[in-house]
Order: C-alpha cells, then structure tokens, then sequence
C-alpha cells in the first residue's frame, strides 16, 4: 500500500508556482470576497492569504458584513473584473443565504474564475473546450498522474454528484478514457458498485463511511470526506481497515485538501499572458 501524499505534491507544485512568480516581471493580484463571518471560512482565507505571501502573489481580501446586499457583492465583482491588477477573483463560500451565491459565480469574468465554478467554465468543461477547472477535482488528476496511477479504461466510482467536485469530476475522467460511474445519497446497493472499482472516490462527507468490505484488493482509495470525530480530523473512508486492501489511499489530512490550495495558485498561474 502507498500513500498518495497530496501535501508533498502539492509544496512541489507551489514551490515550481513561486520560483516561476519570481521569474515574471508582472504583479500578480488575487481578489478573496469574503461575505460574513463563518468561522471555516475565517480559517480557509487566512490560509490563502498566507500563501499568497509566501509565493509573492498581491492577495486582498475584500471582506464584507453578514447583511451585505447581494447588489452591493456583484458590483464589487464587476469592479474587480474591470480592474486590470487583478487577475484572479474567488468568491469564499458560504455566502449568507439572502445573497444568490451562483448569480455571483456567474457574473465572474470567465478570464478571471480560477474556481472554475462559473456556468462558462463548467460548459467549457463538459464540452472539452480548455477553461479553469475546479481546484478539487483538478487536484485529484494531478494526484494520480504524480504517481503514475492509470486511468484509461479503469472502472472508477465517484461518490459524490456535486456541481463542485462529482460532476467536474466525471468529465475529467471521461476525457481520460476512464469508465465512470457516479453514485450518491440515493443510489441503492452502494457496495455492488464500490466493489467493482478500481479507483473509489469519496466525498460525501460521513466519517469512515467507506470500510474494508466495500473494497476490492489493490483497489486506489481517494478520499475528500473531511469531518471531524472527538476533535481529530478524519475523512470518508476507515483508514485503519481500507488501508489493508488498497494500492494507494489518500490520507486525511494531507492527502486531497492541499491539492485543492496548490490548483487554485495553479490556475490563477494560468491567467498570465
């Protein structure tokens, strides 16, 4: 069994971002709204804007108050999309329940939507038209191609049929010949399929929801799931039992999240001429 380490993936991504940066002569500016004070989302942006001062990226932070209009949002992102110093904009997520949060998703410059959330860049996705692609699911295929993992022809099961990670996610797949099926909260007799993969990709959320007896041998265990027991972190899959069985798993932490952080810096990389 082998650890597919995401954290160490990820530094050697960030650090080839940073000596790259430091290569270009034009200032790099990163835009975070933040709207409200959800205390994950406190933690995810400090965490950004961190990294965008380690890497010599110009992060700012436009944090707006819980009763924020939704109006007053996508003006704010029409100013940043005019706004030539900036050259990525992400929009934190959750937003308060008054604000529409895909109406602002979809107002984003498609040049400038480095979560790939847009309705622009997920059409572009499907259709395989060369866009931003969600940082999840974009960090997963870079997961597997770091370790040689093959995908051609391989029965992968996803868990998860979400805009954000399950449904970018099979189209990458199937761009890359695999065979996907997508399973989620409805789907009846789960472990007739999870036994059937040769790559399992959970993200639904449930702790040590995915145990030894939903997997083949030598199966490749890629898990999102992060959710917390007594305090600790831990993700979908019962790392201790699944970990007999697999080829390769993904720890949790270090496994899948910091892929997520490395694709974002990627693809704001990307908005570079």
């Amino acid at each position: 069994m082998t650890i597919l380490d995401g954290a160490k993936v990820a530094s050697e991504i960030l650090e080839n971002i940073k000596i790259k940066i430091q290569e270009c002569s034009q200032k790099i500016g990163f835009a975070i709204i933040w709207v409200g004070n959800d205390e994950a989302s406190a933690i995810y942006v400090k965490n950004k804007l961190k990294k965008c001062d380690e890497l010599g990226i110009e992060g700012h932070l436009y944090h707006l108050e819980e009763n924020t209009k939704e109006e007053e949002v996508l003006n704010l992102i029409k100013k940043l999309n005019n706004d030539n110093n900036i050259n990525g904009i992400l929009l934190q997520s959750p937003v308060p329940s008054h604000i529409d949060i895909k109406k602002c998703f979809n107002l984003i410059s498609p040049l400038k939507d480095i979560d790939g959330f847009s309705n622009i860049s997920v059409g572009n996705l499907s259709l395989g038209v060369p866009s931003f692609v969600s940082c999840t699911p974009k960090g997963i295929i870079r997961l597997l191609d770091y370790y040689h993992i093959p995908l051609k022809g391989k029965n992968v099961v996803i868990i998860n049929r979400s805009n954000i990670v399950g449904k970018p996610l099979f189209n990458l797949l199937i761009e890359r010949d695999a065979t996907v099926t997508m399973c989620h909260s409805k789907t009846e007799n789960l472990k007739d399929f999870t036994l059937n993969a040769d790559i399992l990709i959970s993200a639904v959320g449930i702790p040590k929801f995915i145990t030894e007896d939903m997997v083949k041998d030598g199966t490749v265990v890629i898990d999102v799931g992060i959710s917390r027991i007594d305090g600790k972190v831990c993700g979908d899959v019962n790392f201790a039992s699944v970990s007999k069985k697999a080829s390769y798993i993904t720890p949790v932490p270090k496994g899948v999240g910091p892929m997520t952080i490395a694709m974002i810096f990627e693809n704001l990389m990307a908005t570079i001429k």
